[in-house]
This record gives structure tokens, C-alpha cells and sequence, in this order.
């Protein structure tokens, strides 16, 4: 996919963010449409082709939390979150809702370009994934048909726990993942919140992928929010 072919919908109030953040879409070749409430953005996603979103969260007409919510009852469209508000709580709030990445402002330009590949990309690998069930990051990579995990080409022995939670950031590259997401994910909506589990299964599972996991490559903790994998 090329950026000229990319629709980006920026929501932001602040009239020099947003023009700073249309100037740089404009110039690394993205399409953008731009809404300074979120009255004004639910109407071009209704009415117009977007392909992902940048929402500010401290909208003036609604919070941008809500945005997510409503976004969600009927849209997968990406959802980048752009805020200056830094709290771990309100991260995993957004990501819980559907959001797919955050952002604290200041940001550099280059942080938003690295996070808009990743969301385009992992847009068109979920649209892929029925097609083609091999998926993979650097050196790591899994036939979701075979159930078989490879890493530098020779197969790796994991248990089926850890197969799932791999199959899960692997179909999620370059998102992060909540622990309240993972854990029901993995053992289901009744399973609570022991997030002592997910730590020993992930201990469990970077020893096999990783070739340091004191340093891990693959499987990058997010303080306070949760997990992402990333995207080679």
C-alpha cells in the first residue's frame, strides 16, 4: 500500500498540532482529513474512506475515550492515541477500548511515522492471515496451520500456553497489548486478573525466543500498560 493511497483523519483541537501533523502526513505522501471535535470526526468516518485515525484524547466537545468507544461498535479502522496525558491507567484505558497505540506528546515526527507503519501493516496482515498462515518478525515465525514455532529456521518446542500467547502477539505486531487483555485472551473472561501467571508464562516463553531474555528483542515489556512485539 502506498501513502498517496493512505486516508489519515487527524482529531486534534490544537490548531498548531494539527497543522504540524498535516504538514508532516503531506509530506512523507499521506492523504489526510482533519477535525478539531469529535462531532466533526464521527462524521467524515461515516461519510468518508478513512484508513486510520490520530485522536487526541482531550477533545472540547466529548472525551476522546468515547470516540473509541463509538468507533468500535461498528469500525476496526486503526486508532492511534496522541495525548499529553501520561498516566499508565489512562494508556491501558484507551488500549482496552480498542485504541491501537499511544502516543504522549511531545513526540518526534519520527515516532509517528515508525507507529503508522506499524498500524498500516498490521492492518493488512490481519486481512491477510486467513490467506497466508505464516506469520512472522525477524527471526521468529509461526505456521498458525501446523501449530509449529521456528526461530532462525529451526523449530522450537513450546508448550501449547505458550504457543497461544506467541500466536497472540504475532498476530498483533507492533501493538500493545494489555495484561487485562492477554489474560483474557488466554484463559478467558472468568479467569480474573493474576497477572503472576502471565509474568511466568511470559518468563517461560522469552527464554525460548529470545536470545538474551534479560534484553529481549522480540517481546518488549510496556511499564505499567502491558506487551508489545516488535515489528522487524
Amino acid at each position: 500500500m502506498n501513502n498517496y493511497n493512505i486516508n489519515i483523519l487527524v482529531v486534534e483541537d490544537d490548531h498548531r498540532i494539527s497543522r504540524f501533523i498535516c504538514y508532516t502526513l503531506s509530506q512523507e505522501g499521506y492523504k489526510y482529513k482533519s477535525a478539531g471535535n469529535a462531532q466533526n470526526a464521527l462524521g467524515i468516518l461515516v461519510s468518508e474512506q478513512m484508513d486510520l485515525m490520530l485522536l487526541d484524547l482531550g477533545l472540547p466537545d466529548f472525551d476522546g475515550m468515547e470516540v473509541i468507544k463509538k468507533v468500535r461498535e461498528w469500525s476496526e479502522i486503526p486508532i492511534i492515541v496522541i495525548s499529553a496525558r501520561d498516566q499508565d491507567k489512562e494508556k491501558a484505558a484507551a488500549l482496552d477500548l480498542g485504541a491501537d497505540d499511544f502516543l504522549t506528546k511531545p513526540f518526534s515526527t519520527t515516532e509517528l511515522m515508525a507507529r503508522i507503519r506499524v498500524a498500516m501493516r498490521h492492518m493488512k496482515m490481519n486481512a491477510s492471515i486467513n490467506k497466508n498462515p505464516i506469520l512472522s518478525t525477524g527471526d521468529l515465525k509461526i505456521d498458525l496451520e501446523k501449530h509449529l514455532v521456528f526461530l532462525s529456521n529451526h523449530e522450537l518446542r513450546v508448550t501449547p500456553m505458550e504457543y497461544n500467547l506467541l500466536a497472540l502477539f504475532l498476530k498483533n505486531i507492533g501493538k500493545v497489548l494489555t495484561t487485562g487483555y492477554i489474560i483474557q485472551e488466554i484463559w478467558g473472561k472468568g479467569y480474573g486478573n493474576d497477572t503472576q501467571a502471565l509474568r511466568t508464562l511470559m518468563t517461560g516463553l522469552r527464554r525460548k525466543i529470545e536470545y538474551n531474555p534479560a534484553k529481549p528483542k522480540y517481546i518488549i515489556t510496556e511499564i505499567g500498560v502491558g506487551y508489545r512485539m516488535k515489528d522487524y
